[in-house]
């Protein structure tokens, strides 16, 4: 049994109450975590404000080493942190799973301690001299989700931390207990104050809100629905907060005439079924031309059988189940409204517990709810077409846009009708490899602002114009 505590200005804090946290793929408890109070949100606040007077003063050669010990010390303990998510978040240790997540955590942090955002000159003469300087915002808060827990807390946290920032971070009450944890050991290597941590259990408290009207936090950065995205926007309006919005996506892959069913059916599995289809840049909807459709779907089903799903901590598994009773609740609705509609070419029953197997859905169309609503599970919709341009006017019918996908033997052919898709990314033969040195945003509804790289760190800071 795992007891997490918050922590705040360097200090372990259990809370006055504590929630169970479970395993999705036994409904075991693992763990408890703290229901943090008002009281503990106003104090890690504080604590972050009060540090913020030194750590933002600090260079940027001496944040830069910061990080790195941050980044070392996440790689150091990269195993006990995936096996922490794999029992709260039930993704496998395997594949592309709890131990990929701590992989690409690493990477990033250690991307992003070497970024720089150094003075800009934009003039030096006889008239004077003017620089552009980049200035920390001050306390950022950060919210993050129940996919990934530890990677998009290293999306929020490493950016901050580089820019002089400090930070109060809340994860999911689905998913606290691993980052609760990473940030008990980023502590060790960081200054009291720099990074705390509060939680809750979203029903007696409920900090993620209270975080977002804070009048002493800078900056909200959120990870999470549009819906929820929109409430944070409007609550942070009244203190007039920086955002960085990572909200839902509903991404479209179009598969070209030229395309050859079997070399892309493992990419058309993954880009869509990666995380089991909880990911926001996961493909949620697939349009294939008419003429290869059938062969593609065969393709795609062939491949899906041999992915196994089980329990996580075992080594075999592939895909786990999903992650909580709410999401399971919005897939099984939606796949049992598209039964209805199309033909089920594989999976379609609920299973055990919260698993629920790789589902594959053709003869829908836009306008059927497992097209148009994110599903965030594992249920793709195969969407027949017969013209190009209609199979881009389907897939820019949607509020969303965080990402998109083009299969073709024809690279150049694929990038044209790449511009043509709204949507921040796109992704030739692939989907959803995103890297820490490309900027990662949505567009529409799918969020506000950008992260990663030195575009990413920019958001994290004010400009300062100095006259000389």
């Amino acid at each position: 049994m795992h007891r997490a505590t918050m922590t705040i200005g360097g200090r372990a804090v259990p809370g006055a109450a504590s929630f169970d946290v479970r395993n999705p793929s036994t409904g075991q408890v693992i763990g408890t975590a703290p229901t943090g109070s008002r009281a503990d949100l106003d104090t890690a606040v504080a604590a972050a404000h009060a540090a913020f007077e030194s750590w933002s003063q600090k260079s940027d050669a001496e944040l830069a080493e910061a990080c790195l010990a941050v980044t070392n010390k996440i790689n150091a303990h990269a195993e006990e942190l995936a096996v922490l998510i794999t029992q709260e978040q039930g993704k496998p240790l395997n594949g592309m799973g709890s131990r990929f997540e701590m992989g690409g955590a690493g990477a990033w942090a250690g991307y992003t301690a070497g970024l720089s955002l150094p003075v800009r000159v934009l003039q030096d003469n006889e008239q004077g001299r003017i620089e552009l300087h980049r200035k920390p915002v001050g306390v950022v808060g950060s919210i993050t989700p129940w996919n990934y827990p530890v990677l998009i807390a290293v999306w929020h946290l490493l950016p901050a931390l580089r820019t002089g920032n400090t930070v109060v971070i809340k994860p999911s009450p689905n998913t606290p207990l691993a980052t609760l944890r990473m940030v008990e050991l980023l502590n060790e290597v960081l200054p009291a104050g720099v990074l705390n941590s509060v939680s809750c259990d979203n029903k007696t408290s409920n900090l993620g809100a209270e975080m977002s009207a804070h009048p002493t936090i800078r900056k909200i950065v959120f990870t999470g629905s549009c819906a929820t995205g929109k409430r944070v926007m409007q609550s942070a309006s009244h203190t007039m907060k920086r955002l960085t919005l990572e909200l839902g996506g509903n991404d479209a892959g179009i598969v070209l005439p030229d395309a050859d069913p079997k070399a892309i059916a493992e990419g058309l599995f993954w880009g869509g079924f990666i995380n089991n289809g909880q990911t926001c840049a996961a493909m949620k909807r697939l349009y294939v031309h008419d003429s290869i459709h059938d062969d593609v779907c065969e393709h795609l089903v062939a491949y899906a059988r041999k992915v196994r799903m089980g329990d996580g901590m075992d080594e075999q598994s592939m895909l786990g189940p999903v992650q909580n009773r709410a999401q399971f609740d919005i897939v099984s609705r939606l796949v049992s409204d598209a039964k209805k509609k199309g033909e089920v070419l594989l999976g379609g029953e609920a299973g055990d517990g919260l698993f629920f197997p790789a589902t594959i859905v053709a003869g829908l169309k836009n306008g059927d709810s497992l097209v148009d609503i994110e599903q965030f599970g594992p249920a793709l919709p195969v969407i027949r077409y017969s013209v190009v341009d209609e199979a881009i006017r389907c897939a820019n019918d949607s509020e969303n846009g965080l990402g998109g996908s083009v299969w073709s033997s024809d690279v150049e052919h694929a990038k044209r009708i790449a511009s043509r898709m709204e949507c921040g990314s796109v992704w030739i033969n692939k989907h959803g490899a995103i890297q820490p040195n490309a900027p990662f945003g949505g567009v529409k509804n799918s969020g506000l602002g950008v992260e990663f790289t030195e575009d990413g760190l920019k958001e994290y800071t004010d400009a300062q114009v100095v006259y000389s």
